[in-house]
Formats: structure tokens, C-alpha cells, sequence
């Protein structure tokens, strides 16, 4: 059975804490599952730099994109979503991820321009989701 509960308000990235570490291991060397890593990693850097102030981070088991380890779902209120994964654990992966959260935070419909792509997030797109009663036209 799955327990919902309430999530923040606005924009927020949301990580897979029960990921595998890579496409070939489950945990890395200490025992550690790569989801756990990226999202202490997402906590820590949140928490640390105040250009991330509005976005935030939150962490769920399982979201179903085990073949594409290290996931996470950005989504806000009425924006366009996105499914991101296969990223290596750690703190340039966590950096990518919110600077571009941050600047998904910052547009209308969730559409940033590829041109302000971090680098770190190119290649790492799954998947794309409408908001709540919309589709992309």
C-alpha cells in the first residue's frame, strides 16, 4: 500500500533514494545505494547555497526508472515536468541538477532554452510529463 504525504509548494526535485549506484551495481563500495548518495548530495548543496532557495528537494523510494539508475522528477505547479537519470552520485551531479532546477524555477511553463542547459543534465532527460489538466501543444 502505498502513504502519500503532502509534498512542499513550487518547484522541487525529487530523488529516488532507493536508485541503484550505476548500470552495473546495485550499492557502491560502502553499501550505499546511489539514490541515498544523490540525494544526501541534493540535500547538502541545497541547504548550502542560497541561489537554490526556490527549489526544493525531496526524496521518495522507488520511481520506477530502475533501468535509468540515479533518477530524479523535477516538476512545480502547472509546469511541464521532467524524469532526469543516470547520473553519477555526488555533488556535480547534484550542482547540474539544481542549477537546473533553479532555472526551471524561474519560467512560466517549465521550458528552459537548451542554450542554458547546464552541461552536467544534457543526456540525462527521460522523460518529459504535462501538468495536471494540460498537454504540450
Amino acid at each position: 500500500m502505498v502513504t502519500l504525504r503532502a509534498a512542499a509548494p513550487g518547484t522541487s526535485v525529487v530523488a529516488c533514494n532507493t536508485c541503484r549506484h550505476s548500470a552495473e551495481a546495485r550499492e557502491d563500495g560502502d553499501g550505499a545505494r546511489g539514490g541515498a548518495r544523490l540525494a544526501a548530495a541534493l540535500h547538502a548543496l541545497q541547504a548550502s547555497d542560497p541561489a537554490y532557495a526556490a527549489v526544493s528537494v525531496e526524496e521518495m523510494p522507488c520511481l520506477f526508472a530502475c533501468a535509468d539508475f540515479c533518477t530524479v522528477h523535477l516538476r512545480a505547479p502547472g509546469k511541464v515536468g521532467y524524469v532526469l537519470g543516470r547520473f553519477a552520485p555526488g555533488d556535480d551531479a547534484a550542482r547540474a541538477i539544481l542549477d537546473y532546477a533553479a532555472r526551471y524555477a524561474a519560467t512560466e511553463t517549465g521550458q528552459v532554452p537548451f542554450k542554458e542547459w547546464p552541461a552536467g543534465v544534457k543526456g540525462h532527460f527521460l522523460t518529459r510529463t504535462p501538468p495536471e489538466g494540460f498537454v504540450v501543444a
